[in-house]
């Protein structure tokens, strides 16, 4: 069952480097107050409290930043304001994101040890030429290691990859993820490259220097990330970051969109609805019916009618009746 997490955010803290695209304090909608322990308990002991579904299990989750390079005695302060509510086991485990080099044996022991479950690299490209270029500070290697210690400690791993970062390409974000997809995480999140206000990339494309992506692009190689990732059973989590007011306040450019993960199942219905009409014709009969979930409606159409379109346009629905049907399961498509 999906966990109900109880999110905290520490914005750069721990971060040892500054790269080019990031401004977290925009991405993640918070300011740079810094938690501590007893806010931390109190919020978890006022979430506890709202309604959510029977026996779902809670997950307290330290997100932005890099967990693991703050000062020990800082992640114990944290992750020991989680304890008593592991202890009673109204709290099941703890999930942190931080970097691929600041994974060590002795630190994974230290996250077991106050409950971790879960670890999210930020990992965003598995090319090294374009790590160099973002500023990451970290190489492939690290991501294969880190992977490989975590698994070895027995922790759950999950991969943020990015595209459209400074000498990033399709070949070089498809290569990535097949990588990624390679080396077994639980799960992925997956953004596009935006050019935030108060970045070093906000002066590179001032300057002329760095050029984002097209939504149309970026839609499109995600949609062939996510393949990839199906095709492996590794479930990805997120397509494109949270709207929120600031982070639309500080956007400069780049391929944002507040619904960019609809966009991307939209692409990616359109593709097995294609396929599926192709593949029947192919062994005859001109006249077909497409059987569709009544729930998949919005994404046969897709945002702004856009897959209507592109069928019309490549003549796929000729001769072909429609029916949406509300006992067929989603994401499904029958031709007969």
């Amino acid at each position: 069952m999906t966990p109900c997490v109880i999110p905290f955010f520490i914005p750069h803290q721990g971060c040892p480097h500054q790269c080019l695209f990031c401004n977290q304090h925009a991405i993640s909608g918070v300011g740079a107050t810094e938690i501590d322990a007893d806010r931390v308990a109190l919020e978890i002991r006022e979430k506890l409290v709202w309604p959510r579904t029977p026996n779902r299990p809670v997950q307290v989750a330290f997100y932005g930043g890099s967990f693991t390079a703050l000062p020990l005695r800082r992640q114990q302060e944290l992750l020991a304001a989680v304890a008593p509510f592991r202890a009673t086991g109204e709290v099941a485990e703890i999930r942190i994101s931080t970097r691929p080099d600041y994974i060590t044996t002795e630190l994974t022991r230290h996250l077991r040890h106050y409950g971790v479950g879960l670890v999210e690299l930020g990992i965003q490209s598995l090319h090294d030429e374009v790590l160099r270029r973002s500023g990451r500070g970290h190489t492939v290697a690290h991501v294969e290691e880190a992977v490989a210690c975590l698994r070895e400690a027995g922790l759950q791993v999950g991969g943020q990859l990015m595209v459209g970062l400074p000498g990033d390409s399709r070949q070089r974000s498809l290569v990535g993820a097949a990588k990624l997809a390679a080396l077994q995480p639980d799960l992925v999140r997956i953004y596009p490259t935006l050019v935030m206000a108060g970045s070093p990339l906000a002066d590179l494309y001032g300057e002329g220097r760095f050029q984002p992506w097209s939504l149309a692009l970026a839609t499109v190689v995600c949609a062939a990330m996510k393949e990839i990732f199906d095709r492996h059973h590794i479930p990805v989590i997120r397509l494109g970051l949270q709207s929120c007011a600031e982070l639309e306040e500080q956007l400069l450019a780049g391929p944002y969109h507040p619904a960019f993960g609809e966009l991307v199942m939209g692409r990616l219905f359109f593709r097995m609805v294609r396929r599926r009409l192709q593949e029947a014709r192919q062994v005859g009969g001109q006249a077909l019916t497409l059987r569709l979930a009544e729930r998949d409606r919005s994404l046969f159409v897709g945002m702004n009618k856009g897959n209507m379109v592109r069928m019309q346009r490549r003549h796929l629905l000729d001769n072909v009746t429609v029916q949406f049907r509300t006992d067929q399961p989603r994401n499904s498509v029958e031709v007969v």
